[in-house]
């Protein structure tokens, strides 16, 4: 594969995945809405804890190709 099709390639996926993380982030900045939902102040933490891991790793994999991740998320 060409450089300039392989550049093309990452472009069009990083800017397509990274708007549809913008898009979840902002849905999981709903769920702040204490009106509509009950949660503690240690499941925020969890959920930001969590979410920061996974950027932390797949940062991670670009500066040292570290393979990193979870399984998944739970609240309890």
């Amino acid at each position: 594969m060409k450089e300039r099709d392989k550049r093309a390639k990452f472009v069009k996926l990083a800017e397509s995945r990274v708007n549809r993380a913008i898009k979840e982030l902002r849905l999981i900045g709903n769920l702040s809405n204490r009106s509509a939902y009950d949660f503690t102040d240690d499941d925020i933490r969890k959920v930001f804890r969590t979410l920061q891991k996974e950027l932390e790793g797949a940062k991670g994999r670009f500066v040292s190709g570290e393979k990193g991740g979870s399984d998944g998320f739970r609240i309890e």
